[in-house]
């Protein structure tokens, strides 16, 4: 009922970074914003989120990938490792960084490891951008019942293909080694196929990673002191919160 934007439009062969992420965005906001429209940003991944909230410096140059190539292979390819190997240089880098973020886990190390400052803390690099003046909703569900929510979402991309998704992607020449490869789901399914094993051997190790990865995104939402959390349960849509939501994104707006 309400149009999407920026979903299932990139060519997972090809390079994206936070970086186009906030160029198309900015562009798609200006857009629905012109038209007299809500715009809602919808998501839960923090460098993603920061690119739009804050000003945040991409220029940086892209380093020597010759360096990069290198530690990738001293770690055969393993995320977990070189995320260790960055926890030892910085261990507030790794808590910032998620180990399945290969290519900024691979840039933090070069930088470090190349004598320049260890990275600013979240707080640190928070200047906020002059562009947006956003609402921001945090939405939070009691545990038990989030990890039940996890696991049947997980079932339910079963069903709907994910495992024939995945060969469809590798059959275009995708690898394990491409970035958008290592996303939950692809990764578990690459790891068991690659042992000889079905690609279902894979759904417990995907839900449990996946519940990793909620409490991640609550733990990084929870440092924005603007953010006004909201309590959902169960499965319907609940009028009441709707309108308590709506309520406070028109005061705030209106304070704006």
């Amino acid at each position: 009922e309400v149009p999407h934007h920026l979903v299932d439009f990139a060519d997972p062969r090809q390079p994206f970074s936070a970086a186009m992420y906030r160029q198309l965005a900015l562009a798609a906001i200006r857009d629905i914003h012109g038209r007299g429209k809500a715009v809602i940003v919808s998501g839960g991944t923090g460098l993603y989120i920061n690119s739009l909230l804050f000003d945040m410096d991409f220029s940086a140059p892209e380093g020597d990938e010759d360096y990069r190539t290198q530690l990738l292979l001293n770690a055969d390819g393993d995320a977990q490792r070189l995320h260790d190997r960055l926890k030892a240089l910085d261990p507030a880098a790794a808590e910032e960084i998620h180990p399945n973020n290969v290519k900024r886990v691979l840039r933090a190390i070069e930088r470090l490891e190349k004598g320049e400052p260890k990275l600013g803390r979240f707080a640190a690099v928070q200047t906020p951008s002059k562009e947006l003046l956003p609402v921001l909703i945090g939405l939070t569900r009691d545990r038990t019942e989030l990890y039940d929510r996890i696991d049947r979402r997980v079932d339910k991309l079963f069903e709907m293909g994910l495992a024939e998704e995945l060969q469809r992607l590798m059959a275009m020449g995708l690898t394990s080694a491409d970035i958008s490869m290592k996303g939950i789901g692809y990764k578990e399914i690459i790891d068991a196929v690659s042992q000889g094993l079905p690609a279902e051997a894979a759904k417990d190790t995907i839900k449990l990673n996946t519940r990793h990865y909620a409490k991640r995104q609550l733990t990084w939402l929870r440092r924005y002191d603007r953010m006004k959390w909201f309590t959902l349960q169960g499965d319907g849509f609940q009028q009441p919160i709707f309108e308590e939501m709506l309520t406070y994104g028109r005061q705030e707006s209106d304070h704006s």
